[in-house]
């Protein structure tokens, strides 16, 4: 099983739209995905279908009661393969309940090394702030993907971004292996190309060398409550999430967890 986080310290660049689209490719490939939605507006809930507000269970018990299995907490979806541990709006409190107390970094990592062996993927989408869902997902995840909408106040936010990585690689015995996905590109605006070139100019070593486009097809894949890459594989923003899953997936053995200091 490998474990995705999907982050970035300012909402709207993306990381949802990467999730359920790299999914869809996974699904495809005949992998079983659980997608972790840990974000508390539960963009990635409602985009299958869930409302975050009446759902139960959810995220949420993982933190209130330790000792509950994972595997009663998610559920499938109508996407063949997908399943989701579903996200609650309760999620928010959860720094303020639970923040102080010794162990609460390692939550989900514990919890997802009890069904290694029922998932290939697993994709969490992030919330777009540093706290005790951001650090779980970081302490659980063997790759970091970052995407950062090309747009200046985006490349803003991946500065605290890698800030947050470096504080949490400080926690591991082995350094976060992370990428940056550019998103939202669109060629024929200046805005994007500035954006793209200093991502280039400042991050050439994090940075994946692609971009992912900006297509209206998205938009009428999360009005289906699908991905894009199931619906119409052929279509340009699908075919660059291809592009993405081909990059990251050179090596789809098994990855053994990182030990980590108590968090």
């Amino acid at each position: 099983m490998k474990i995705w986080a999907i982050a970035n310290q300012k909402g709207g660049v993306g990381k949802t739209t990467t999730a359920i689209n790299l999914a869809g490719i996974f699904s495809r490939t005949k992998q079983r995905v659980l997608l972790v939605d840990f974000d508390p507006q539960g963009s990635l809930s409602s985009y299958l279908g869930l409302n975050p507000e009446r759902l139960n269970p959810t995220a949420y018990q993982l933190f209130q009661n330790e000792s509950t299995s994972i595997a009663g907490l998610y559920q499938h979806t109508k996407l063949p393969n997908i399943a989701i541990l579903a996200a609650s709006t309760a999620l928010a409190t959860l720094d303020k309940r639970f923040a102080q107390q010794p162990g609460k970094g390692l939550v989900l990592h514990q919890a997802l090394m009890g069904i290694q062996h029922q998932f290939d993927q697993v994709l969490i989408d992030c919330p777009p702030v540093l706290g005790l869902l951001m650090v779980n997902a970081l302490a659980a995840a063997h790759q970091l993907i970052i995407p950062v909408q090309t747009e200046f106040l985006a490349l803003q936010g991946l500065q605290r971004m890698l800030h947050t990585l470096d504080m949490v690689n400080h926690s591991r015995t082995e350094n976060l292996n992370s990428i940056i996905v550019p998103t939202f590109y669109d060629k024929r605006t200046r805005a994007a190309q500035q954006a793209l070139t200093e991502l280039r100019q400042r991050h050439r070593s994090l940075l994946w060398p692609d971009v992912i486009p900006v297509d209206t097809l998205f938009r009428d894949a999360s009005r289906l409550g699908s991905a894009l890459t199931l619906l119409k594989p052929n279509a340009r923003g699908a075919q660059a999430y291809a592009r993405l899953w081909r990059s990251i997936s050179q090596d789809q053995g098994e990855i053994k967890t990182t030990p980590m200091e108590q968090i």
